[in-house]
Parts: C-alpha cells; structure tokens; sequence
C-alpha cells in the first residue's frame, strides 16, 4: 500500500490523510479522505511540462467552510430534491432543507462530500476510500456503506468506480463533483464543449426540475455541436449553465470483466493549452455547472483566486429530483443489491 500523507486535522482532532497517484505517462492526482476529493491533478502537456486540470484548495480548513463540493463525492443524493422530501414504499422521509430553506441539495448539509472518508488500500496508481453512514444519516432510510476506487490510467485518464450497498430500501444518486480548467485561465468561458444529448430536464426559478424533458434544438443548451461556453441571449446577457442532460448514449464501451457498459457523455477543450477531455460514464444524465456563483473568499492552489467560471462541473449522475418524477429511471437502492458507477475523465 503507499503510504498517505496527513493533509490536516479536523476540529476533532481527526487526521485527514491524502496521497498522489501516478501514472508511467506523467499525470498525477493528489486524493484525500475529506470528501474523497480530487484536491489536485496535473497532465503532461505535448510541448513539455504539465498543466492542473481542476481547482483545489490548500488547507483542510478552507474545505470544510468555503468548499463548494470542489472535487468531492457528493450524495448520499446528489443535486437537488424538491422540498426535501420522498416517498418509498408508502413512507415519507424528511430530508435537510439545505438550499434555498426549502430543498435538499448534495445529501443536506452533512452530505458524502463533507465528512472523513477512510482510504483502505492505495498504490501507484489507485486508492480505495470506503465510508458508512448509519440509518437515518441525515433524514434517509437505511444503513449504507460506500466505497469510491479513484484510478489514474494511462495516459491521463482518472477513472471514477462508485458501489453502495444498504440494509433497507433508500435512494442513491452520486456523482464527481470536480471543477476543471484546461489552461489555468481565470475563466472557463472560452473552453469548447460539446454535449451528447438531444434533451434537457428545464428547472423552475428556483432550479428544481419541472419533471419536463424538452428538445435543446434552438436552445442556448444545444451543445450537439461543438461551441464555446460563453453564450449571449438575445438581450445581450450572458448565459449561465447549471443544467441536467438526458444522454443519448449512442457512443458505448464495455468495462469488462465488470459488465458495465460507459457511454459517450461530453468533450471539452482549450485551444490555449490543446488538452481535450472526453466524459465517459454509465449514468443516464450529465449535469452541466459553469460555477458562475463561484467567488471563494480564500485562494487556491499557486495562490490563485476562484472568481466566477473559474472552472466547470460535468458530473454524470441521475436526474435531479428523480426520486418524486416516476419518469425517470430509478434511484432505488434495495437490500441484496448493489450500486455501481463508474465515469471516465479522459485527458489527452
């Protein structure tokens, strides 16, 4: 096993442990247990040299009051439940009404992306961090033990395995929550994306989905073709995205012996820098977050301070809300099952 490092200590007094993947390319990715955060990740780039590709912080106090989520594993649900509540075989469960006062977001306010995790094994190139939450952790049934395997592969690929096992019937929903930057510009809006998906799940004021799923065709979300994030309505104002994706899922590669099957989610690029990185996971939505609420009062790795579009979230996951919209595919998780995820960030 390498050795972890210890990255800081918790008011508690509970050391948090990280350590640095390496792969024979040149790539590497620092991982710590508050959070399972991907706290940095660097990639060679063709000219020499190397280049971070995601925003991190310093210390773990700048983690646990002014991170939002940055590199984490957010659940026990990710992203948003309306009112903060849902139904499961005729029970109503209450959850942390963390957003706005009036939903729950990323699990409530003591989420999977805001506690110690443990790192059980780790190597060159990969690390296994495990936690468990008992029944009733903030507001859901059911005790679940989780484990996150980050893997950097050749060349610079950091691959994302999720299971979740439980004792009673609950809902899951996790996802990656990194912001990336492919040139360590001050904002990503220059970066070029192109998003596998014809629909969209449109959100009400208050960023709850409408449980509609409409065409992106003539919308600023039609990311079919490749185009730069910066977008102007027709009033000259820029375009915020913090946006579900319906994935079309026509591009699959197997995983084996595993089973599972990763699909074509999105690319992004920078033509300051020519990294390009391709999204690949077996989820059925694609959350799409330009961070342009971003504005941390602390600063980050070099020094340098996250303003608004600082970097870009694409987290594969399921539909925001989709424990109250039957519609869409399930988040149930049952006693004897297992959850399992993975999601491919592949830089090149």
């Amino acid at each position: 096993m390498a050795a972890p490092r210890i990255f800081g200590t918790l008011a508690d007094g509970r050391e948090i442990r990280e350590v640095t993947l390496r792969s024979k390319a040149g790539a590497e990715a620092t991982v710590m247990e508050w959070g399972a955060v991907v706290r940095d990740m660097r990639v060679p780039l063709a000219s020499g040299g190397s280049q971070r590709v995601v925003l991190g912080l310093n210390d773990i106090e700048d983690y646990v009051l002014h991170s939002p989520h940055m590199g984490a594993i957010a659940g026990r649900f990710a992203n948003r439940i309306r009112g903060g509540s849902f139904i499961l075989d005729g029970e109503r469960f209450q959850l942390p009404l963390n957003f706005l006062g009036r939903h729950s977001a990323h699990g409530g306010g003591y989420g999977f992306g805001r506690r110690p995790w443990t790192i059980l094994d780790a190597a060159e190139n990969y690390v296994v961090l495990a936690l468990h939450v008992p029944a009733g952790d903030q507001g859901y049934p059911g005790a679940m033990t989780v484990a996150c395997r980050y893997t950097l592969r050749e060349p610079a690929t950091l691959r994302v395995g999720l299971t979740a096992t439980c004792n009673a019937p609950t809902i899951i929903n996790l996802c990656h929550h990194s912001y990336f930057n492919l040139d360590g510009s001050p904002d990503i809006l220059d970066h070029v994306l192109q998003v596998n998906a014809d629909v969209y799940t449109p959100t009400d004021d208050e960023l709850i989905p409408t449980g509609e799923m409409l065409s992106v065709s003539g919308a600023p979300l039609d990311f079919r073709e490749p185009r730069k994030i910066r977008t102007l309505n027709e009033r000259g104002e820029r375009v915020r995205f913090d946006n579900n994706f319906i994935l079309r899922r026509d591009r699959v590669e197997d995983i084996p012996p595993s089973g599972l099957h990763v699909a074509h989610a999105a690319t992004v690029w920078s033509e300051k820098s020519r990294l390009r990185m391709e999204v690949w996971t077996t989820e059925p939505g694609l959350q799409f977050y330009d961070a342009a609420k971003m504005n941390l009062p602390v600063a980050g790795l070099d020094g340098v301070q996250y303003g608004p579009c600082a970097g870009l979230c694409l987290e594969p996951q399921h539909a925001p809300d989709s424990p109250n919209l039957p519609q869409f595919p399930s988040t149930v998780l049952r006693p004897g099952e297992a959850y399992r995820q993975v999601t491919e960030y592949r830089i090149s």
